[in-house]
């Protein structure tokens, strides 16, 4: 995890180096807490114009500031998106990002994870100064006392709430240790392979008996409104698009949300990305994205920490 450095008081001329440096972590903490890539940019940019305007020379520590705004402004964006979200068509799935996965090499598995789709859903679970509270501490490693001044609270009020959203995490559902990318890249290989040759029983053989998949069509886009739930019918849905139209697409094995991703195309138009679970053997579950709006973005990569 990132560790929060504490800088001396900075002259004006340094400010635009001062935020450019921490730009991919403000961009983390916002993507982290909407889900958004455009959201996550907006806040960015308002921080940066909060920056901009501010009183610097009062400023003794710059990052604890960026911190501050911007997690404040995403707590706000997060009432927002909340409202919006209840009547989103069918299930909602974060926005997938491009990432590089050669940015931070020196990133443990268990750290890339922090990014992925599954973690980002565990993540919905809390509340906006839970989810704040969370992500500032588990992810970027934010000294509580940061924390407590962001979301203008005690710190054993902090404390308290970190320690609460940990609880409800863990409570979320199976968590099984980070497999190496190759695991996930394995896994998509067999899986490409399987639908390519018609074989039903060997894509039947990738899933866990009580595998789940979660489509997002956001309402443009043909998908299940609910999970669709059992190895057999996952496996016989993904055998019956791709016989009906996979000599339509094309698949290519992407890097999303700092993991293997199978990205699937038409016409050189990407219309899928999928990232998936596993107990390191099996898939456990796939997270589709269909809404062509949170696929506009997938052409490039991003740095984010």
């Amino acid at each position: 995890m990132s560790s929060q450095t504490h800088d001396p008081m900075i002259s004006p001329p340094d400010s635009l180096e001062v935020f450019e440096r921490m730009r991919p972590r403000l961009f983390g903490l916002a993507y982290r807490m909407t889900g958004s890539v455009e959201d996550a940019e907006d806040l960015v940019q308002e921080a940066y114009l909060r920056w901009h305007e501010a009183d610097r020379a009062t400023v003794r520590n710059p990052e604890a500031w960026l911190i501050s705004v911007t997690t404040r402004l995403s707590i706000d964006r997060w009432r927002r998106l909340a409202v919006e979200r209840e009547a989103y068509p069918g299930n909602w799935l974060p926005e997938p990002i491009a990432t590089d996965p050669a940015a931070h090499p020196e990133r443990a598995v268990e750290q890339h994870s922090d990014l992925s789709v599954a973690f980002l859903l565990l993540l919905e679970r809390l509340g906006p100064e839970e989810r704040a509270a969370f992500v500032l501490r588990e992810v970027f490693d934010t000294p509580y006392e940061d924390i407590a001044r962001a979301l203008q609270k005690s710190e054993p009020a902090t404390r308290q709430l970190v320690h609460r959203a940990r609880t409800r995490v863990r409570e979320g559902g199976r968590r099984y240790q980070p497999p190496a990318p190759t695991v996930k890249q394995r896994l998509f290989e067999r899986f490409v392979a399987a639908v390519g040759a018609d074989d039903e029983r060997e894509l039947l053989s990738l899933f866990v008996p009580d595998a789940v998949l979660v489509g997002d069509g956001g309402g443009k886009v043909a998908a299940s409104p609910r999970p669709i739930e059992g190895a057999d019918r996952v496996a016989h849905l993904f055998h019956t698009v791709w016989h009906k139209s996979g000599r339509h697409l094309t698949t290519r094995i992407g890097w999303l949300n700092g993991e293997p991703a199978l990205v699937t195309m038409e016409n050189g138009a990407v219309v899928s990305a999928m990232t998936l679970t596993t107990d390191g053997t099996r898939i456990v579950g796939c997270y589709s994205v269909l809404n062509p709006d949170k696929l506009r973005g997938l052409s490039g990569t991003r740095q984010v920490r």
